[in-house]
């Protein structure tokens, strides 16, 4: 059998003094649920899973969230305040015997000390069927409680046996506010933070690294650590500048799972706004799915899809615009290329249901640089499975082809708290000129729906 000593060690706090060789993201995991930050909306006073917690009620669960957003730290809270044994595994790692070891250990410790067991499973997406299947009848009968996390929609990755015997929580990307806790704790915690080395961290250079970690306490923390050592290592002391905190985080980092739940609903998302007769969010979600690494060609061959299905015999020219731009992406590759397939993207927004493409691409490409990731908006969002849809995915959608002239008047395709702009600005010659006319009737009738 496995060795588990090591494999299911226990996490114990340790002594200050053996604390120096951890990372300060590890030292600074919350110990309990009055330390942990965000995720009000799931354990805020008086909510279900807070009160299960407090009153020791375990429940097998699955936490889905972005990472960094306190999946891991939230499970081993649970099992301390519930006065459960926690077992860790890790689905990269672990196989059938890892689990048959773990489960051998709960047993244990349920008959000869009366208590439970929470086997916390890390990227439990990554568990095949088979891997699944050997744990099940122990959750099933109580030997484990089981807890996993999982940065990928549990619906297309668990078991519909396992996933229907685990209560799914959505943890959020934490907010700028959460974050500016989240460092401020930790450069004033002189136990387990960085509050002895009295670092003057000015709050411009807080708002730097709020914005970098993108809703990740994990990489806040991070990036705080390794300034630290940087302004140490160059005699600048105590001090960590804002010219130092830029030379730490070098590029951006944006949140993009390729061929996962978030790409599924920017695609979505990006079809909805041509669908809409909205350019200027179509562009919008273009340029997030490329500067996340999405294939250009993926998004040239949607396009024709969306001619196809959403423009018609309307306009014609609609879908030879888009097949023209998916033989330039083809022919030209990137970054040339994708300039085309914005063109066709916009004349199929615009279309009855230049120079000007190029300025508001890189309009588009530039606020997508800046803004971080933001969150699809619930009713943009595509909900092909049952969970999807209990978690109002696509709730409110307001399909245009239902509404009077195919246009959904004062509806919104952007992410809440992003200011509209207008990216696309037709010039007055040729098409465009009365492209510019259609535009401005929908504004108009954009502006009286929201003022009614």
């Amino acid at each position: 059998m496995t060795d588990t000593r090591d494999l299911f060690a226990e996490t114990t706090d340790q002594p200050v003094e053996d604390n120096a060789w951890r990372p300060l993201a590890d030292r600074m995991r919350p110990l309990g649920l009055d330390d942990f930050v965000g995720q009000q909306h799931l354990l805020g006073p008086d909510t279900p899973l807070r009160k299960a917690i407090e009153g020791g009620r375990l429940h097998s669960m699955v936490l889905w969230g972005p990472p960094g957003s306190g999946k891991t730290t939230l499970a081993r809270i649970i099992a301390g305040t519930c006065n459960a044994q926690f077992l860790s595994l890790s689905a990269v790692m672990a196989g059938v015997m890892d689990i048959r070891a773990a489960v051998e250990q709960a047993r244990r410790a349920r008959e000869g000390q009366s208590r439970a067991t929470v086997l916390f499973v890390d990227e439990v997406h990554r568990f095949n069927k088979a891997q699944q299947d050997a744990f099940l009848p122990y959750v099933e009968d109580g030997t484990v409680t089981f807890i996993g996390a999982t940065t990928e929609n549990p619906s297309f990755e668990l078991n519909s046996a396992l996933l229907s015997r685990a209560r799914v929580y959505v943890l959020k990307a934490l907010g700028k506010e959460d974050l500016h806790d989240v460092i401020g704790h930790a450069l004033t915690d002189e136990a387990r933070g960085l509050g002895k080395d009295n670092l003057d961290c000015p709050a411009a250079v807080r708002d730097q690294l709020a914005e970098a970690a993108d809703g990740d306490a994990r990489r806040a923390l991070n990036l705080l650590e390794i300034a630290a050592e940087l302004a140490r290592a160059r005699g600048e002391g105590a001090h960590l500048s804002e010219d130092l905190m830029r030379e730490v985080l070098g590029a951006g980092h944006r949140r993009f799972d390729k061929g996962g739940e978030l790409f599924y609903d920017q695609i979505s998302a990006l079809h909805k706004s041509v669908r809409g007769s909205a350019p200027d969010a179509a562009l919008y979600w273009m340029a997030r799915m490329l500067d996340g690494g999405c294939d250009p060609l993926y998004i040239a061959r949607r396009v024709v899809r969306m001619a196809s299905e959403d423009i018609g015999n309307a306009d014609p020219r609609a879908l030879h615009l888009a097949l023209d731009a998916w033989e330039t992406q083809q022919r030209l590759g990137s970054p040339e290329g994708e300039l085309a397939v914005a063109q066709a993207i916009v004349y199929l927004a615009c279309a009855p249901k230049s120079n000007a493409v190029y300025k508001a691409f890189n309009s588009a490409m530039g606020d997508v640089r800046d803004g971080g990731t933001l969150e699809v908006p619930l009713h943009l969002r595509n909900a092909p499975t049952r969970l999807m849809k209990e978690l109002d995915y696509g709730r409110d959608y307001r399909y245009v082809h239902d509404e009077p002239d195919a246009y959904a008047a004062g509806e919104n395709y952007v992410p809440e708290g992003m200011t509209e702009k207008r990216y696309y600005h037709p010039v007055s010659r040729g098409l465009e000129a009365r492209i510019a006319e259609r535009l401005k009737e929908l504004a108009e009738r954009d502006r009286k729906a929201r003022k009614s």
